[in-house]
């Protein structure tokens, strides 16, 4: 692998693969944004389901006393 990397001319040691690493780090930052955000989405609405449905219940039993 050495070789390999000592082979490559200088232009693409210097400014090519730092730019293919810089971009791959990229994208996988955004995925991980991408997933958090979508659990933390999720997670939200399901709170927000949840609270909803016990809002329900209580004014239905509240109902029902009367």
């Amino acid at each position: 692998m050495a070789e390999f990397w000592k082979s490559l001319p200088s232009w693409v040691r210097n400014i090519v693969v730092p730019v293919l690493v810089l971009i791959l780090a990229w994208n996988v930052v955004g995925f991980v944004f991408g997933v958090v955000g979508a659990l933390l989405s999720l997670a939200i609405k399901l709170l927000v389901v949840v609270g909803i449905a016990a809002a329900v219940v209580i004014l239905v039993k509240k109902a029902a006393r009367n």
